[in-house]
């Protein structure tokens, strides 16, 4: 059994960097296995979490929707709507993070998750201090950035701007999410420059890459097809990490 988590304002695409205080957070979590929502309640209301169970599909889809959660804890397997395709419906509304809970192994289920859109995944057995710190570190990214300085930048035709959060591609809109926007800025501003897998995860998980680790290469395969055009952007240095192109014939820097 898997679970996927769920940050997410209540009202969807559209207010989604609301800035929520510890406190203020309530978590829904769908689950059909009611012995371990009440474990997994009494845990995270003990990290001053606000928790609502659900245990089918259905009403769980519609508690994510219209029920105001800032974050939910979704079971893969669960009655009259798998855990896949409440993410798949969600997607087509929201830009929820996603941190997804897989069996140690099931590679199938974390490529799936990421696939439909999940930000992270963490197996099982973890530590629960592991989940409470990848939960905080995806909120975190979430959170607005009131009075940004970052200059916008420009390189190989993408604009990217950080204080309206937009990304353009020879003047063509891109919709990237929190995530991919914040590792698109990564490379942009190290353009021409290799990034190593740990740079990027330590920047943006808080922690380093491990061999089995496929969350960031997932994320950029998402915006290498939003960014697509004639030319490539992003250039992979096998077993090393990722450079953004300042040009057509940009070679990586060792």
């Amino acid at each position: 059994m898997s679970l996927v988590f769920f940050v997410a304002p209540g009202d969807g695409r559209h207010n989604f960097t609301r800035r929520v205080n510890l406190g203020a957070v309530r978590l829904l979590l769908i689950d059909d296995d009611v012995e371990l929502c009440a474990l997994l309640a009494e845990f995270l209301k003990g990290e001053g979490y606000t928790i609502e169970c659900v245990h089918d599909g259905h009403r769980g889809l519609e508690r994510a929707l219209h029920g105001g959660c800032n974050l939910v804890i979704l079971d893969v397997m669960l009655p009259g709507l798998d855990g896949f395709e409440i993410l798949r419906r969600l997607r087509r509304e929201s830009r929820v993070p996603v941190l997804m809970l897989t069996a140690r192994g099931e590679d199938v289920d974390r490529i799936i998750g990421l696939e439909l859109g999940a930000d992270d995944y963490l197996p099982k057995p973890f530590n629960p201090r592991e989940l409470v710190a990848r939960v905080r570190a995806i909120l975190r990214r979430y959170e607005p950035r009131a009075g940004s300085t970052s200059p916008r930048t420009e390189v190989n035709g993408v604009v990217l701007d950080p204080a309206t959060r937009q990304v353009t591609v020879d003047g063509r809109p891109v919709d990237l999410t929190t995530f991919e926007f914040d590792i698109l800025e990564l490379l942009m501003r190290a353009a021409g420059r290799v990034l190593s897998r740990d740079d990027l995860m330590e920047n943006l998980y808080n922690r380093k890459a491990t061999a089995f680790d496929r969350s960031i290469d997932m994320h950029i395969s998402h915006i290498r097809r939003k960014l697509e055009t004639s030319r490539p952007f992003i250039k992979t240095i096998r077993s090393i990490g990722y450079q953004f192109l300042s040009g057509p014939h940009d070679e990586a820097q060792g």
